[in-house]
């Protein structure tokens, strides 16, 4: 790629904070408000954007305004580049975990903040008090897009699978297990094939990108299974089959969690699921990070405490 770096040199990063602003609040008056600057301050700025994208990013429609098709283009790009500016200038020649007062975005399911990620915060807690996690939601939009995403975030939590061509680290390993109502007396002590065939189904993250492996390999042994609901959260899958029919799958380091809510049964499934293996994965630019390779460090430890059985549950 080749950088324009006559353009750039004409560029003000201010005009990144000020369109930002615009494109979040979709107001000249809340966008200043925001940036706590005068109204004629932002619409000189918001002019000068206008020039530069050839483009009104602002239109009005009767008493509000709405942003342009080509200002709904630029929203994501400019988070992104925004985000990526801030850690620019907030990178540190030296850096030292107890004094620092970074904040780590990580991209995961609430399978993996309740396990590794609050072991994580845990550990930063102890040893780098003013160091912060902000913990965020992915779906299957974002995983598709990871390798863009993480350009600004510094990392996601998700088993193998969904994501490749980047570079991970694996944390641990578990198995997968069923979940039943307490009072479903179709299930005995494991379920059965026919249970399988038979049982309306809840499952997670039923997409091409986002997926359990569990559930592939059922129809991969020839059972379609009857799904009633489909969720986002593997924390949410016992509220969904307690008092029902359902089925469910839960993962071994979840299931505790999952039991808390009373009740449901957690039973083996009649074959040998294959095991996933989560992963913290990010973009190539954030290796070479020392504050960076300090996170990854946490998360190798965190993934240790849950493979020796010793995590909080």
């Amino acid at each position: 790629m080749v950088t324009d770096h006559a353009t750039l040199s004409r560029l003000d990063l201010n005009l990144l904070v000020a369109l930002d602003a615009l494109l979040t609040e979709r107001s000249v008056t809340r966008a200043a408000e925001r940036l706590h600057l005068s109204q004629p301050a932002l619409s000189a700025s918001l002019a000068r954007l206008r020039t530069h994208f050839d483009d009104q990013i602002l239109a009005r429609r009767g008493n509000t305004y709405e942003l342009t098709p080509f200002a709904v283009r630029l929203t994501e790009h400019t988070t992104t580049a925004l985000e990526a500016a801030r850690r620019v200038f907030e990178s540190q020649a030296s850096w030292s975990p107890a004094e620092s007062t970074r904040e780590f975005s990580i991209y995961g399911s609430d399978y993996g903040f309740v396990t590794v990620g609050t072991i994580v915060s845990q550990l930063a807690a102890e040893r780098a008090p003013g160091v912060r996690f902000r913990y965020m939601l992915h779906n299957p939009g974002i995983v598709e897009d990871a390798a863009n995403r993480l350009r600004s975030a510094d990392g996601m939590v998700i088993p193998h699978g969904p994501v490749s061509g980047l570079p991970y680290l694996d944390l641990w390993q578990d198995d997968w297990f069923a979940v039943v109502s307490a009072d479903n007396g179709d299930v005995g002590d494991a379920l059965t094939m026919q249970n399988l065939a038979d049982m309306p189904w809840v499952l997670t993250f039923q997409s091409r990108s986002a997926f359990t492996s569990a559930a592939r390999q059922i129809q991969q042994l020839g059972v379609e299974p009857h799904i009633e609901v489909v969720l986002e959260s593997f924390l949410s899958v016992g509220h969904f089959v307690s008092g029902t029919r359902r089925v469910g799958l839960v993962q071994s380091a979840l299931a505790p969690h999952l039991l808390r809510i009373g009740g449901i049964r957690v039973v083996p499934l009649p074959f040998a699921a294959t095991p996933l293996v989560s992963a913290l994965w990010w973009h190539p630019s954030h290796t070479r990070d020392p504050e960076h390779e300090w996170m990854r460090g946490l998360f190798a430890e965190a993934g240790r405490i849950i493979a020796a059985g010793h995590a909080p549950a």
